[in-house]
């Protein structure tokens, strides 16, 4: 069946004169099969399909039992973790990372059906298009390709497809901490972080992701004994949160860059003129003007790289509308830095609301994510495939102010590289949301990106 789908494919292409490469062809069928199996909640977030299929062709491709191995913690989600076997390892393995598992999509708020992936107009639609099962169906793709052409790397590749990055993170945590057997490796390859940023129709810079902002909230609260409404306080809870949350808004924490931001401005300035690049270069120079410092919190992103950032994302005060509050509670959401302690920002949200008789809490651990080094036996291979593929790119590091598994991976202590290889407009941001898709150019290349990259780290 599959055989015959794919001559079909072929005979498609060459009659409608279009270039066919068969990895391409194996890779988007593969690609199809995961997109169409419902992998978010409203699935049941089981992974069993979608793995199954991943298995059966990797069995059919010529690998062992003893090479697929599915683990679900605690009775969670279901996670694979495929090794690709060297005859004679001289190396440490190398991680390959992606993910499963998906957001809601609304069927009704889409033009196509979220959960059976379509081509149209040159993209491919359906719901992980991007975020992420390019990467895993690309991971796949690759080792099946490999296997037939009898590559032999010179260490050990290791491919970590989790089921719950988009909900708890279980998968990778367990297999960082007591897995850690299964995805032991030099460094990791991560296929949900980084891109290739477009700009008119070129492809100008590789964008690596080096390190993630570590994830933190704390919970504000304010209490009274309350009262009736016909005789207000003035120490009213409401008030009083409010006027600690406008206090913690206007806290900007001090401006530090690490080695990841510094050479992500540096780049940043040598693309861009005028008073934005003088920013820029300010902050390169750590010699930003009162003036310039006042104005960065309006550039959002370069903020966001800049400093640790805390912002209230929810609120709840008052029981009865003819009655004064007993309590009113907050939550403020952090993105530290990762070479800042959590501690320090907890202990300095702390002194700002208390004097409001507003107390803090932290809701969860914080699990800290540190960075991986700008290591030249990692990021020349990166850069020169990427110059081999797209003459004249240039190669940025960048700190993702969001989170990934790979922060779980960073904390065991192997050093995480963000390598979707994907290309992508800048406003054409639609993970996450309605329509999503990836234009089947960017697939490919993405496809053939990871295939030469893994054969110059692995010794082809």
């Amino acid at each position: 069946m599959r055989n015959t789908a794919v001559m079909s494919l072929l005979m498609c292409c060459l009659l409608q004169g279009m270039p066919v490469h068969a990895d391409e062809v194996l890779a988007q069928q593969i690609f199809k099969e995961l997109i169409d199996s419902n992998t978010a909640p409203s699935g049941g977030n089981d992974m069993s399909e979608v793995i199954g299929l991943i298995t059966k062709r990797l069995r059919d491709a010529g690998f062992a039992d003893e090479d697929l191995t599915v683990v679900a913690p605690n009775g969670g989600a279901a996670n694979l973790v495929i090794r690709y076997r060297s005859s004679q390892p001289t190396q440490k393995p190398i991680l390959m990372m992606a993910h499963l598992d998906v957001v809601e999509a609304l069927r009704e708020d889409w033009s196509v059906d979220p959960y059976t992936m379509i081509e149209k107009d040159g993209y491919f639609y359906g719901r992980g298009t991007v975020d992420n099962k390019a990467g895993a169906a690309i991971i796949v793709a690759n080792f099946i390709r490999m296997k037939r052409e009898g590559f032999q790397p010179n260490r050990d590749l290791i491919a970590m497809l989790t089921g719950d990055e988009e909900t708890t993170g279980a998968g990778a945590d367990w297999l960082a901490t007591k897995g850690r057997n299964l995805i032991d490796a030099e460094f990791a390859l991560n296929t949900d972080a980084g891109f290739v940023n477009i700009s008119g129709g070129e492809r100008t810079a590789f964008i690596v992701q080096t390190s993630e902002k570590v994830y933190v909230s704390f919970r504000l609260q304010a209490l009274d004994p309350g009262g009736h409404s016909s005789l207000p306080r003035q120490d009213n809870p409401i008030y009083r949160m409010a006027r600690a949350l406008a206090a913690q808004q206007q806290h900007e924490f001090p401006v530090d860059l690490n080695d990841t931001t510094r050479a992500f401005f540096a780049a940043r300035s040598a693309e861009t003129e005028g008073d934005e690049q003088l920013l820029l270069d300010a902050l390169v120079n750590n010699d930003l003007s009162e003036a310039q410092l006042a104005e960065l919190p309006a550039h959002s992103y370069f903020n966001a790289q800049a400093r640790t950032t805390c912002v209230a994302t929810g609120i709840e005060g008052g029981h009865a509308e003819n009655a004064l509050p007993q309590t009113a509670t907050a939550v403020i959401n952090c993105r530290v830095l990762p070479q800042m302690s959590v501690e320090l920002v907890k202990q300095t949200l702390t002194d700002i609301v208390a004097p409001y008789d507003v107390t803090l809490t932290q809701i969860d651990v914080a699990r800290p994510s540190p960075l991986s080094p700008l290591t030249d036996s990692i990021m020349q291979p990166i850069a020169s495939v990427a110059s081999e593929m797209w003459p004249g790119i240039k190669v940025e590091p960048e700190m993702s102010t969001g989170a990934t598994d790979g922060l779980f991976i960073r904390s065991a202590g192997i050093p995480v590289y963000g390598v979707s290889a994907i290309a992508e407009e800048p406003d054409e941001q639609r993970a996450h949301g309605q329509d999503e898709r990836i234009s089947v150019a960017s697939f490919n290349d993405a496809l053939q990106y990871w295939y030469r990259l893994l054969r110059v780290l692995a010794g082809g």
